[in-house]
């Protein structure tokens, strides 16, 4: 599995930024109804990848793959680690394991 994160660098055009799009494409089709886009959406109703973040997103597939190990980065002087850059915010959920996969590279 290849992900495409831009928190680090600055990259904006990054899977965390095309992630409800696909939310929306398989919540669509009949094996993916179960799939809701407002489950991603803080309660306040934004997308948020803070710790104000919905629970579903800061513990799905896609967020983890993209900030495995990321809450021990330190992006930014004057920052918190975990900070990204694109978002601007601090990760909500830093302390997480990958059980099914095994980062090859980043």
């Amino acid at each position: 599995v290849l992900v495409i994160f831009g928190g680090l660098t600055g990259y904006s055009s990054d899977d965390i930024n095309k992630f409800l799009w696909m939310v929306r494409i398989g919540g669509s089709t009949d094996r993916g109804a179960h799939i809701k886009e407002t489950d991603y959406y803080a309660s306040s109703g934004d997308f948020r990848i803070d710790k104000e973040g919905s629970p579903t997103l800061l513990n799905c597939l896609m967020y983890k793959m993209c900030y495995y190990r990321f809450g021990q980065v330190y992006t930014e002087g004057g920052k918190a680690p975990g900070y990204d850059r694109v978002r601007g915010a601090e990760i909500g959920n830093k302390d997480f394991e990958l059980d099914v996969l095994e980062e090859a590279y980043t």
